[in-house]
């Protein structure tokens, strides 16, 4: 497992009190101290021309404007002096981990960063988020690195508006969300399921609050799986958030750490059968430090081989919306 991060996030600051803390970054890499098997390294920034692969000029030349002081891009969105080089090196750190997996060197690798990216729109900063990490992984994988099918898995409690509107219209990456709906950003609603060539791509799991493991494993195991079995991805990318877990503030859902390796052994079965193993993740959100360091190293330990755990069955109500959902999308997938 290769991690790639950078002690410069950490002099992002969006402001006394706010969730998206450099507190984040440090217990992850605290929880992490003595795991073996595990390289370290620092990002290359990414360039403005990989940034624009999902960004528009317009909007990259907005936070430029940003460099160097502090400001608000959205209410939700604050910057520092220090917060736009960190921006350039989480999405350089995504675009590092892509690249590494992709020529071989690592099977897994994760982004380990902050600002986080799924929010952020092609022309707009959202949801503490500047540049769409995740989108600029996977858009460089298709422009550089020859992969044809992408798969991005969201486990963010929070949907990620800005990832799906980055692909709503394209059937080369394959979307798939479960979270918290109706819950900030206000998307995600099952009918979201792209448009035109990408009718299909995007699959949508809103869940209403207080699910848990059993839950979100059967939104995998149940309708990812399949789906994933016909798209055939050749890279598996994650956006790994921990705001779903049960101590999180912010999140309202019931999901535990067995919970999150139980779903990362299956996003690693995925990858396994349809893309070499490959999968890289990127640090979403997660606003209990104990939780979020835990999370990371269990998801750690799961792709290097731990026996992943059983987890309770899901809820009915977990259960129903998962089965509306494959009946909605079996059409699509001829499953």
């Amino acid at each position: 497992m290769l991690l790639i991060s950078d002690e410069r996030m950490l002099l992002h600051d969006p402001g006394p009190g706010h969730p998206e803390c450099a507190e984040r970054l440090e217990a992850v890499t605290q929880a992490l101290q003595g795991l073996e098997d595990t390289t370290w390294a620092q990002p290359e920034p990414a360039t403005r021309a990989q940034i624009e692969r999902v960004h528009e000029a317009a909007y990259v030349d907005l936070v430029e404007s940003y460099r160097g002081r502090s400001g608000a891009l959205d209410p939700d969105t604050a910057t520092s002096p220090d917060s736009v080089e960190a921006a350039y090196l989480a999405a350089g750190a995504a675009l590092d981990a892509v690249t590494e997996v992709v020529s071989g060197h690592y099977r897994h690798a994760w982004a380990l960063v902050r600002p986080p990216g799924h929010h952020a729109e092609a022309d707009e900063a959202r949801g503490f988020c500047l540049f769409n990490n995740v989108a600029i992984a996977a858009a460089h994988a298709r422009a550089e690195l020859g992969k044809e099918r992408v798969l991005i898995v969201d486990w963010d409690v929070h949907h990620g508006n800005g990832t799906q509107h980055s692909f709503y219209d394209r059937d080369d990456v394959l979307y798939f969300s479960v979270h918290r709906y109706p819950f900030f950003p206000g998307t995600g609603a099952a009918g979201e399921c792209g448009v035109g060539a990408g009718e299909g791509y995007t699959v949508n799991v809103p869940f209403p609050g207080g699910q848990g493991d059993g839950d979100f494993v059967a939104a995998i195991e149940q309708l990812l799986v399949p789906i994933a079995d016909v798209f055939r991805p050749d890279l598996v990318l994650v956006s790994a958030g921990f705001d779903a877990h049960r101590r999180d503030p912010l999140g309202g859902m019931e999901v535990t750490d067995d919970g999150y390796a139980a779903m990362a052994a299956l996003v690693q079965g995925i990858a396994e059968r349809h893309a070499g193993g490959e999968v890289v993740l990127l640090l979403e959100g997660g606003y209990d430090l104990q939780a979020l360091g835990n999370g990371v190293r269990r998801c750690i330990e799961t792709f290097r081989g731990a026996t992943p755990p059983a987890v309770a069955d899901p809820s009915a109500l977990g259960q129903a919306i998962v089965q509306r959902l494959l009946e909605h999308h079996r059409g699509n997938w001829n499953l």
